[in-house]
């Protein structure tokens, strides 16, 4: 990246009045630009695409251009699309682990059944208002600066930034251009379709408050269907069990054979109840193993300091890892245990909300 001084024609020398350190001379092989934050025409070397200004710090990307997206309305749709049936599991989870579970909780005693039914509100409660908002609300919008004139932006005002030209208008650091929402997001972490929605600044908290919600509801789930299947389960019915003889792995293997004949006999006798009982279990099982993946993810880059987008690109080299970006994230008073907490790199903080 080319960094360029900004350079004044002599008729205009008398209208604009830059410190003398910001003006050069002119050079035959050099060409002149215009920097779109300030206005200032800059001197660069023949060939230079990419410069910074050197009176704002803005950075011209003059290859950049916008370009025509006509799959904006499909990905709409498919984002809505995932959003609804996201919905239609969470639905469907909570309402078919009520009606599969209550009656045998209920066979127990009342207050098993009380207190099964505040957890599952409880949980259904934060499932759903986490997702709603991390799905709604917005993700976070650049800061407004002015911009394009030298006596409106002062030295520094715009360091690193860069001009969206979709939006229009200036881009701030971490600050990433969704295609898919079409808009600019502040520290954008991923666009999430199945939260129809980009992950940034204003609820990347809340999609991690989803995360954890999810998880424990599921494992929830998995604990009790289990539970709940055992008991209403048929005895199972070993015809050949005292037949068996032999010995050694021909003995077990034939054993585990019976064993799973007279498991799948019994499976049969089942009532609709428990065939939804082991739906539940196998996906909500298979749907924490992902989100626990997912979690751990996100915690871990937070925990660096970066978003999934800055750990991909080289904006996330500087990131500070500290736990004191956790508490920070989730907006934790500073303790005076922190100080113990492990730091492995000093450096700028990056993951402020």
């Amino acid at each position: 990246m080319i960094t360029a001084a900004p350079t004044i024609k002599h008729e205009e020398m008398i209208e604009v009045d830059l410190p003398k350190e910001h003006i050069i001379a002119s050079v035959a092989e050099d060409r002149e630009a215009t920097c779109w934050a300030c206005g200032l025409r800059l001197l660069l070397p023949s060939g230079g695409l990419i410069f910074k200004c050197g009176w704002c710090g803005a950075i011209t990307n003059q290859s950049a251009r916008k370009q025509e997206d006509k799959s904006l309305k499909w990905r709409w749709l498919r984002d809505r699309g995932f959003v609804c049936v996201l919905l239609v599991f969470i639905l469907f989870v909570i309402c078919g682990g009520v009606w599969a579970v209550y009656p045998v909780i209920f066979s127990i005693s009342q207050f098993c059944g009380i207190f099964h039914s505040t957890i599952t509100v409880v949980l259904a409660v934060a499932t759903i208002s986490s997702f709603s908002v991390a799905a709604f609300r917005s993700p976070g919008t650049p800061p407004n600066v002015l911009w394009g004139s030298y006596p409106v932006v002062e030295k520094g005002d715009l360091e690193n930034y860069t001009f969206c030209h979709y939006c229009s208008k200036p881009k701030s650091p971490r600050t990433h251009h969704c295609r898919s929402c079409g808009m600019c997001v502040l520290d954008m972490d991923h666009h999430c379709p199945f939260i129809g929605n980009c992950v940034g600044a204003g609820n990347h908290k809340h999609f991690i408050l989803f995360l954890i919600s999810a998880i424990v509801s599921t494992i929830y789930v998995s604990i009790m269907a289990v539970y709940s299947v055992l008991h209403m389960w048929p005895p199972l019915s070993v015809h050949e069990l005292g037949r068996l003889n032999g010995s050694g792995s021909r003995f077990g293997w034939r054993l585990s054979k019976e064993i799973v004949h007279a498991v799948l006999r019994s499976a049969t006798l089942l009532s609709i109840r428990g065939f939804i009982l082991i739906y539940l279990f196998i996906s909500s099982f298979s749907v924490q193993i992902g989100l626990i993946v997912l979690l751990c993810q996100q915690l871990w880059y937070i925990y660096e300091g970066k978003t999934y987008l800055s750990h991909l690109s080289s904006q996330g080299d500087d990131g500070e890892k500290d736990c004191q970006n956790l508490l920070r994230f989730f907006g934790c008073p500073s303790v005076s245990f922190s100080r113990h907490l492990p730091i492995f790199r000093s450096s700028r903080k990056r993951h402020e909300k």
